[in-house]
């Protein structure tokens, strides 16, 4: 049991360094419009993040429930 919760701290860390990564993908992205970022020269977070949403809502009811279930799992950690 102690291997499972090693790798579930391990997943959660991850999970966490993430969402802190592309919280700051965003924000440089907002500060720096217009100018290529050195170490995300091709990537657009906002985009990639706009089309996940995108295609969430656009799947109605099951993609608010998919949203859902995500955040839960994420407030349960």
């Amino acid at each position: 049991m102690e291997i499972l919760a090693t790798v579930r701290k391990w997943a959660q860390s991850l999970a966490e360094v993430g969402v802190s990564l592309i919280a700051l993908g965003i924000v440089l992205e907002i500060l720096f419009k217009g100018v290529t970022i050195p170490f995300l020269p091709t990537t657009s977070v906002i985009g990639n993040v706009t089309a996940i949403v995108n295609s969430l809502g656009s799947q109605g009811l099951i993609g608010l429930v998919a949203v859902w279930v995500l955040y839960v799992i994420w407030k349960n950690k």
